[in-house]
């Protein structure tokens, strides 16, 4: 993965860290990095997936 997507996934990501944190703390559960790295993680390879359906679908609609 281009370092420089990865570097904007996690800035995207970071972004609604709080949003996800407000919804976490009313359902009791307490949000601590260690328990973010594996969310990150699935969060990144979603956003790479998205990202080369992306470029994919961009090709096709080029080469039409």
């Amino acid at each position: 993965m281009n370092e420089d997507k990865s570097l904007q996934f996690m800035q995207i990501a970071m972004k609604y860290i709080p949003e996800a944190k407000a919804q976490l703390d009313k359902s009791g559960v307490e949000l601590s990095m260690e328990l973010i790295e594996p969310f990150m993680n699935l969060f990144m390879k979603v956003m790479q997936e998205a990202y080369e359906l992306g470029r994919e679908e961009t090709r096709s609609e080029v080469n039409q």
